[in-house]
């Protein structure tokens, strides 16, 4: 029998399915042990080890890092995110820069320590380097100096970076006398929790941390930003891309072979390509979900936007969206504003290629042109909403502010690359139709203050789900949506 090629060439067909799961595990877990995400999943993981790193390498340029105790996926990254902010939270809430810093500084007291440490010492250690950065300081009587502080340190417990053996933590936190706690220090996970692209006291830019941009005629290079862009969005638009990455995109294989080893579905449009996942797991922002009101408000704003575009379509202005390359090159100038310049070796430092991005040059008519939802608009649609359903429907928090609510929904589904802020409104990406059916479901059940969602009928569901409870819908992810109508 011939030898199989290319992705999950050693898979038997039989046992593929356990293979993508496997590969869905390590793509959507910053780390696996054998207690994170849950126990039984680290021995499904480490079965296909060989084969996933082979996969990881070719297709994507990530690194994939498996001992016994534990699997990290080190990847290359192509762009900043700020969704990635998603990785550095607790209880749901992104970490803030203060706790970002405070992070890096626990993790580099780390180094200087044995496998054992006291948390009075821990501080003792990390106090002195948090004031010598300048707009940083740590004040052990300032409570949000300490609560962003607790929030690193368990961040660290909960992927077993510390292990607690003694004492608490939570004591320490709320400021009994004498409280103290003791952790045992795992270095081998302090060591792959951080392991920046290029050593970054010498790097003269951010971009010297992302991947260098395709150039030329290296094909390889632009296949492998193609899948990788994939795989960290929720749909991929051509108009965003460089030439040689849409060009890559466009053709078949790229995106199917991704879809081989993770099980996903590819969908194509004429704006672009997603990965679909029926089962609504292979995300990091579910959605539309059972959250809260902010994701709930999220989904019905994008039912009465969908209806405005079946009304209205002709009559909407349609802009031309900002270049998502300029966007970047804003923000990595304004990222390296702030990089201190004192301390680099120049014949060490390190700018990168993503320094200069030819996409950034587009001449303004070539960008996407998308609706525009005005400000006003998207007051009265929240307003429609609390008079349907009652702004109790909407909990303590924002009852009394429906706007407060509208730009936190504004947010999420800009995270979501479902909408572009702009100067006086929203533009809409064509993704964003894909939950163009979700209707409020107000519960049947005991009244917890939350709308379930539910799509409006049966042909119009999103591929994969199940049929809707009486009171809630299944929750599809962001990797469902679907382009454009």
């Amino acid at each position: 029998m011939a030898r199989r090629r290319g992705p999950a060439r050693t898979v038997d067909p039989t046992e593929l399915g356990t293979y993508q799961q496997a590969v869905r595990r390590v793509l959507t877990h910053d780390l696996i042990t054998a207690t994170r995400p849950r126990p039984g999943v680290l021995d499904q993981v480490l079965r296909w080890a060989d084969q996933m790193a082979e996969d990881m390498r070719a297709l994507f340029g990530y690194t994939l890092i498996a001992t016994t105790a534990h699997v990290r996926l080190v990847r290359e990254l192509d762009e900043l995110d700020p969704t990635q902010r998603q990785v550095f939270s607790r209880r749901g809430r992104p970490f803030d820069r203060r706790r970002l810093a405070y992070l890096c500084l626990l993790l580099a007291a780390f180094q200087r320590s044995q496998i054992e440490i006291s948390l009075g010492d821990l501080v003792r250690q990390f106090t002195p380097a948090a004031n010598a950065v300048e707009g940083l300081g740590y004040d052990p009587t300032d409570s949000a100096h300490k609560a962003a502080l607790v929030d690193a340190t368990h961040w660290l417990l909960d992927r077993g970076a510390l292990h607690l053996s003694d004492g608490s933590l939570d004591a320490w936190a709320r400021g009994y006398d004498q409280a103290d706690a003791l952790f045992d220090i795992d270095h081998e996970i302090c060591e792959i929790l951080f392991r920046p692209a290029r050593p970054v006291q010498h790097v003269g830019s951010v971009t010297g941390l992302l991947s260098d941009a395709p150039g030329g005629q290296n094909r390889d290079r632009a296949a492998q930003r193609a899948r990788r862009l994939l795989v960290e969005h929720p749909a991929v638009y051509y108009a965003d891309l460089e030439p040689e990455v849409a060009a890559a995109l466009r053709g078949r294989g790229v995106a199917e072979e991704v879809a081989r080893v993770t099980g996903l579905r590819v969908e194509r449009r004429a704006e672009g390509v997603l990965l679909a996942d029926p089962a609504g797991n292979f995300t990091d922002r579910p959605f539309p979900g059972r959250g809260g009101a902010v994701t709930r408000a999220a989904g019905l704003l994008l039912a009465q936007i969908a209806t405005l575009f079946e009304e209205s379509w002709a009559a909407l202005d349609h802009l031309d969206a900002p270049s998502r390359a300029r966007e970047h090159a804003d923000l990595v100038r304004l990222v390296d504003a702030g990089l201190p310049r004192h301390g680099v070796v120049g014949e060490l430092a390190w700018t990168g290629s993503g320094a200069h991005d030819p996409a950034a040059e587009r001449p303004p008519g070539e960008g996407p042109r998308m609706p525009l939802v005005e400000r006003g608009r998207l007051e009265g649609m929240v307003a429609d909403l609390f008079a349907e359903f009652g702004a109790a429907s909407f909990t303590n928090t924002w009852q009394q502010d429906p706007h407060g609510l509208l730009d936190a929904a504004l947010a999420l589904l800009a995270d979501l690359r479902l909408v572009r802020p702009v100067p006086g409104g929203v533009l809409v990406a064509p993704a964003a139709l894909r939950y163009r059916n979700i209707q409020g479901a107000l519960p049947e059940r005991q009244d917890t203050g939350l709308l379930p969602l539910g799509p409006l009928s049966e042909p119009d569901r999103a591929p994969g789900t199940d049929a809707p409870e009486t009171d809630a819908a299944p929750d599809p992810a962001p990797y469902e949506t679907e382009g454009s109508r």
